[in-house]
């Protein structure tokens, strides 16, 4: 008998996971808001300026002018790009300012995605380019 509440536990608690995990919206997936941040932000053919790349589906690359990025993305109810599971190489550029490697989430309007940090402070901007 305890065996078998042990596994009766132990799928409610997955149940409960995925149910809480439905609510974070799904990875790529702009149904949370009414933005559409997928496309090309910031010059991709300037390697030393920060630039990234939202993808259908919700994967993203970039570079903050000295590191390229890699991660996925989602946006929430209140139309937040939130950016996930970001990693970064970790090169040593002298004289580049690497803010974009703090991205934590974005807000967009018209054609300006305005970064933030995890604090919500704005870091930078990146213009559209496609």
């Amino acid at each position: 008998m305890n065996r078998l509440r042990g596994v009766t536990f132990a799928a409610g608690a997955v149940m409960g996971l995925l149910l809480l995990s439905g609510c974070a919206g799904d990875q790529g997936d702009d149904r949370g808001g009414s933005v559409d941040p997928t496309g090309t932000w910031g010059d991709t053919a300037d390697t030393t300026a920060p630039s990234l790349v939202i993808e259908d589906g919700g994967d993203l690359t970039g570079t903050d002018g000295c590191n390229q990025l890699t991660g996925t993305w989602t946006v929430d109810e209140s139309d937040h790009v939130q950016f996930h599971n970001v990693a970064s190489t970790r090169m040593a550029c002298e004289g580049v300012d690497t803010w974009l490697e703090g991205l934590s989430q974005a807000t967009v309007a018209d054609d300006t995605m305005t970064v933030l940090d995890q604090d919500g402070s704005e870091i930078g901007t990146l213009e559209r380019e496609d």
